[in-house]
C-alpha cells in the first residue's frame, strides 16, 4: 500500500498539482495586497474616502447582536474578481504559447458496402470480400 501511495504521490500530474497551490497560495497574498493597499483605496476616493472594510450591519442589540460585514465581503468579491481574470490571462497566454500537434494520419477507412472498419491500404474488405478503393 506504501509503495502505491509513492507511485501515486510522485505522479507527474501530481507535483504540478502541488506546486500550483503553493504557487496560487502565494499569489492570493499578492492579489489580496493589491486590492486591499491599492484598489480598495482608489475606490473609495469615489465613495467620498468611505472604508470598505468598516462597512458592516447589525442585527439586534447587546451581546447577541450579530455583525455582517458586507464590505470585508465586497474586498473579497474584488479579490476573487482579479484572480479568476489574472488566471484566465494566464491560461490564455499559456494557449497561445502550447504548439498545436498536427492531426494524425487516419489509419483505417469505412468499407462502402459493410460498414465495417477496414485497413486505409486495403484493396479488398476482410468481412465481406468486396473490392474497395
Amino acid at each position: 500500500m506504501l509503495k502505491e501511495f509513492k507511485e501515486f504521490a510522485l505522479k507527474g500530474n501530481m507535483m504540478d498539482l502541488a506546486i500550483g497551490v503553493i504557487i496560487g497560495g502565494a499569489f492570493q497574498g499578492l492579489v489580496k495586497s493589491l486590492v486591499d493597499n491599492i484598489i480598495m483605496p482608489i475606490v473609495s476616493i469615489f465613495t467620498g474616502g468611505i472604508d470598505f472594510s468598516s462597512w458592516a450591519l447589525t442585527i439586534g442589540a447587546g451581546e447577541n447582536a450579530a455583525h455582517i460585514n458586507y464590505g470585508t465581503f465586497i474586498s473579497e468579491l474584488l479579490n476573487f474578481i482579479i484572480m479568476a481574470f489574472v488566471i484566465f490571462m494566464m491560461v490564455k497566454m499559456m494557449n497561445r504559447l502550447r504548439k498545436d500537434e498536427p492531426e494524425a494520419e487516419p489509419a483505417t477507412k469505412i468499407c462502402p458496402h459493410c460498414k465495417s472498419e477496414i485497413a486505409i491500404d486495403a484493396t479488398k474488405c476482410p468481412h465481406c470480400t468486396s473490392d474497395v478503393e
